[in-house]
């Protein structure tokens, strides 16, 4: 019954659905894709394709280099892994290569919803998998997308359940595995309602393994219905992100704009509402601290032209990073509008805070920061972050403020002492380096959902 109710709600609201992505521009390439359209919709694909590279299995005049095509290892069995956007894409990236270098006899597809997630995919997996764009959660658009790729496992990041395509993946029995699962409250209470509850008990039980980053996210995903056999705690495999690749980035700082004596503040991962308070708080902190350079990397990059016109209102100079050329002076906020830079960005900040905790959206990625041995601070709102925030405010080596006062006088607190700095900033390193280990955890349960593929057919080109 739960079936027929969601897909008949699923398919009345799928026209506005398709309206409401192609209003969001990180959403409207690949639309075609996502809607089962491999080749474009009758023939309008630029409509929907702005933006994108041709897809593999689409002719072309010539393959990139040292990306695999579906052409050169046509027999190979596909492991389908899903990384909603960035954050996910950046999260299973290391997960992707690893079973890469254990099983190169598979073919690896990842697939994503937006464009910087197709993006993360491209820059990080280049040679190693190739990206598709998720297909819209309708009967027959995921039945299609099956039926192409003929997956032999299905990966999905941090619980992106999309009923019709796991119930599909179960009748066609190939094993399903939720990997770096996460519940936050706030979705924990949502899915534990009536008839939600049963609907998601329904899906749940089509995974055939739920590997959750912590103990509470496997109590909260048995109680929605999965199986308690299948649920493990294997940890964050964000903590085992490697360090950005900085070769050649020696003048970082420059790119920035920063002379020798400037002290970036960077905040990172930034929403609206938000940015307004970091800004406030920057002015005040710059009355103590002039050479005090503040960053803003919005979530969103769409939305610098509006962000860059309320920092103009708040009295300050604005730069765009694309934009800057000779080094600037004096009190600044600059804006980072470049794609794939802010995990590298992140070394060359003093202090640095971690968006979307300000107002209640629940917190982006803490680790990017720490990984460098940069002091860490975010607002109170973490669910989407939660037990990396609590590890970072025990360990001493990040600080959760309340609001702008706070801010300014954590940060004013640091930049006059540079010994507390390194002091809380080690202790973040410290806490990313005592925590790794999910992905090996991670990998040893996934490879048991995996069938062995014969010689001739893994060697087979």
């Amino acid at each position: 019954m739960w079936k027929l109710l969601y897909n008949i709600g699923l398919i009345l609201a799928a026209p506005v659905i398709v309206c409401v992505l192609l209003a969001k521009p990180r959403c409207r390439p690949g639309l075609a894709q996502r809607l089962g359209f491999e080749n474009g919709l009758f023939g309008f694909s630029c409509l929907f394709r702005a933006g994108e590279r041709n897809q593999p299995d689409q002719p072309s005049t010539h393959d990139e280099p040292n990306k695999p095509n579906k052409r050169d290892q046509p027999d190979k069995p596909v492991i389908w892994v899903h990384a909603v956007s960035l954050g996910e894409a950046v999260a299973a990236a290391p997960l992707v290569k690893a079973l890469h270098g254990r099983h190169p006899e598979y073919r690896y597809i990842v697939t994503t919803v937006t464009e910087t997630g197709r993006e993360a995919v491209e820059q990080r997996l280049a040679g190693v998998a190739e990206h598709r764009y998720a297909p819209l959660d309708l009967p027959w658009v995921v039945a299609g997308m099956i039926d192409r790729l003929r997956p032999a496992l299905y990966l999905f990041v941090e619980t992106e359940l999309w009923p019709n395509l796991l119930w599909t993946l179960r009748d066609r029995r190939v094993p399903v595995v939720l990997v770096n699962g996460r519940l936050s409250s706030r979705s924990f209470r949502r899915q534990d309602v009536g008839g939600i509850r049963e609907l998601y008990r329904s899906v749940l039980q089509s995974i055939s393994l739920c590997l959750m980053q912590s103990d509470r996210d496997r109590q909260r995903i048995v109680a929605l219905g999965a199986n308690p056999d299948v649920a493990h705690t294997t940890g964050n495999i964000k903590f085992d992100q490697p360090l950005p690749d900085m070769s050649g980035e020696s003048s970082l700082r420059r790119t920035f704009g920063l002379a020798d004596h400037e002290r970036l503040i960077l905040a990172g991962s930034t929403h609206p509402g938000e940015e307004e308070l970091l800004v406030s708080a920057y002015g005040e902190i710059v009355k103590l601290h002039p050479s005090a350079v503040l960053m803003l990397a919005p979530r969103h990059i769409e939305r610098v032209d509006r962000v860059g016109a309320m920092i103009r209102e708040a009295g300050f100079t604005v730069q765009r990073k694309s934009r800057i050329g000779d080094t600037a002076a004096g009190p600044r906020v600059i804006i980072l509008d470049t794609r794939g830079e802010l995990a590298r960005a992140y070394r060359e900040a003093v202090v640095a805070f971690v968006g979307g905790t300000l107002i209640p959206v629940g917190g982006h990625n803490l680790l990017e920061p720490a990984v460098w041995g940069t002091p860490v601070l975010f607002g109170p709102y973490t669910d989407h972050c939660a037990e990396v925030a609590a590890l970072l405010d025990e360990a001493g080596g990040g600080r959760r403020v309340a609001g702008v006062e706070d801010l300014v006088r954590c940060v004013s607190e640091w930049l006059a002492d540079q010994n507390a700095r390194d002091t809380v900033g080690q202790a973040a390193k410290r806490v990313v380096l005592d925590n790794q280990g999910a992905l090996n955890r991670s990998l040893e349960l996934i490879e048991s959902c995996l069938i062995p593929v014969p010689v001739s057919t893994a060697r087979r080109s």
